[in-house]
């Protein structure tokens, strides 16, 4: 089936180069599609590493290795292969994995265990080891390619290449950073939701970089969901090349620390915005703000259950504001919540508050804005401090027609 470009696309970035890093891709064709499907990065000696993975019960062996892998903070290489999750497949599974590590950590002469391996799409059917292969060595010896060619790459029901920069400065050295992602359904906060990629050539030890990749996935991406769902192969990593030549960051007290670690986590917010923009099927992007919680975990909490809600996303899709489908999203979320204290606007304008209809509530305003792509939800419920902001879309008919489809 042929999916049409999401109407909330973002034209792919300017993204800086970053240096340490070579991307490569090539095809393994590991379905009847007339694409690229493999992505090879080759990264710099040296190079730190930071991940964080899926908690799904069932994830791949690609997961299982990273996950035991990145604790050692190097990496050499990754290779990502799209159109199939090499998710449940056993043994064979595995062993399509060991076959790549060993391949590329052949070629460029590094220990097995820093080469990184990430693979999405179709559960349940083992990875071919001879497409692999022939797949693996094609873009061992492949022209280097643009940010951009390997976005597109990595896809697979996504509609649009996602990519996001940014740039610090850490004394009086600039670093850059470049991250790529993506994801369009199966889209639920469980660490992180989707295979996303950021590097950068700043010098960054690799406890700090889990540390500040850990405290910017709790921020963006645990905070977007387009279906409820969580991937078994779900992976965002972090990888410094140390080439900016800037002093090391260590920790926290570090000089240039939080400007690098505001670098990222604004890399990570855009692309997990990129996410919800293209979820399937999706018309209209949504934020959701909660206020007044008892905690921000619960805010957070609260969020998701407004914005996982069928009849909420179902709602703003048919541009109705039935706010009362929200107050049913917040009292079912299982957090502290008081009937008499909640309050819930639509595009800044207030349909209840206080635990009741406002009285001179125009829904005219609102009803405008929910004929936009941009909808902006905010609840407030009166018992604390606590805030959060989750972002999701609506839900329509084209989220069925696309996973009806999806095998074919």
């Amino acid at each position: 089936m042929q999916i049409e470009r999401s109407p909330l696309a973002r034209p792919f970035p300017q993204l800086p180069e970053i240096a340490g890093v070579t991307l490569r891709i090539a095809r393994a064709r590991y379905k009847e599609w007339d694409r690229c499907d493999l992505t090879f990065a080759e990264l710099a000696e040296g190079t730190a590493v930071a991940g964080v993975f899926t908690k799904s019960a069932c994830a791949s062996s690609e997961v299982e290795l990273g996950r035991e892998a990145v604790k050692a903070g190097r990496a050499r290489a990754l290779i990502v292969n799209a159109g199939n999750s090499n998710a449940f497949t056993g043994h064979r599974g595995l062993e399509a994995v060991e076959q790549i590590m060993a391949q590329v950590a052949g070629h460029i002469g590094c220990p097995r265990e820093q080469v990184f391996v990430s693979s999405t799409g179709v559960i349940g059917v083992p990875l071919p080891k001879d497409k692999a292969r022939v797949g693996v060595e094609a873009a061992l010896h492949a022209e280097p390619c643009e940010w951009g060619d390997a976005a597109a790459t990595i896809g697979t029901t996504d509609t649009f290449p996602k990519g996001a920069g940014a740039s610090a400065m850490i004394g009086e050295t600039r670093v850059e950073l470049a991250g790529i992602i993506k994801g369009s359904g199966m889209i639920a906060p469980d660490m992180a939701t989707m295979l996303g990629y950021v590097f950068t050539d700043a010098d960054v030890a690799p406890a700090f970089l889990q540390e500040a990749l850990e405290r910017a996935n709790t921020a963006t991406f645990s905070c977007i969901t387009v279906d409820g769902d969580t991937s078994t192969s779900d992976t965002v990593m972090a990888f410094a090349t140390g080439k900016a030549g800037n002093a090391r960051i260590e920790s926290w007290d570090s000089p240039g620390a939080d400007a690098f670690a505001a670098a990222l986590a604004d890399v990570c917010r855009n692309l997990a915005h990129l996410v919800v923009r293209d979820g399937e099927g999706a018309q209209k992007f949504i934020t959701i703000r909660v206020s007044g919680a008892a905690s921000d975990d619960s805010a957070r909490r609260i969020g998701l259950s407004i914005a996982n809600s069928p009849l909420v996303k179902t709602a703003i899709a048919g541009e109705d504001a039935n706010w009362g489908r929200v107050v049913m999203a917040v009292g079912k979320a299982g957090e502290p919540a008081d009937r008499d204290r909640l309050s819930i606007a639509f595009g800044g304008v207030w349909a209840a508050k206080n635990g009741l209809p406002v009285d001179d509530y125009d829904e005219a305003p609102v009803a405008a804005h929910l004929k936009g792509d941009e909808i902006d939800i905010a609840v407030d419920l009166g018992l604390a401090e606590g805030h959060a902001t989750v972002w999701t879309c609506d839900l329509t008919h084209g989220y069925i027609a696309i996973n009806a489809d999806y095998r074919s």
